[in-house]
């Protein structure tokens, strides 16, 4: 609310949320590395617990020299979007592209994925980390 106790129009919301305070933290921006696109940002990023690497997998799966470090995640989760095209169409699982310049950026499961580290994500909509640039704002 504003000092006059008149509620603040929707461009005084957005203005207040988009001034950062000065110990703020840099918001995380993620785009498409072939074409630049912004295609998430660290908002809608759905954090997972790590999982126990190689030993969650079955055993063909696994690789034959796999050790007990936990691996880094090589992708990243994220809240369904607009521009997920095969997500607007109604499919239960596909492949996700870039909606510039139809780069494959990773995959969607509504029944869920298992991450490369082992958790298992439900519903997964996964943006793959070497098809993104990440920069911060």
């Amino acid at each position: 609310m504003s000092n006059s106790g008149e509620p603040q129009s929707s461009n005084e919301t957005h203005k207040s949320e988009m001034e950062k305070s000065p110990g703020e933290k840099p918001k995380v921006i993620y785009r498409c590395k072939k074409c630049r696109r912004i295609v998430a940002s660290e908002e809608i990023v759905i954090p997972h617990e790590q999982g126990e690497g190689e030993k969650c997998f079955r055993w063909k799966d696994r690789d034959t020299n796999w050790s007990e470090m936990k691996p880094q995640c090589s992708a990243i989760f994220v809240e369904p979007m607009k521009w997920m095209q095969a997500v607007e169409d109604g499919n239960v699982a596909d492949k996700l592209f870039c909606m510039g310049c139809k780069a494959r950026l990773g995959s969607f499961n509504w029944a869920g994925m298992q991450c490369s580290c082992g958790a298992w994500v439900n519903p997964a909509f996964q943006l793959i980390k070497s098809k993104l640039d990440e920069s911060s704002t």
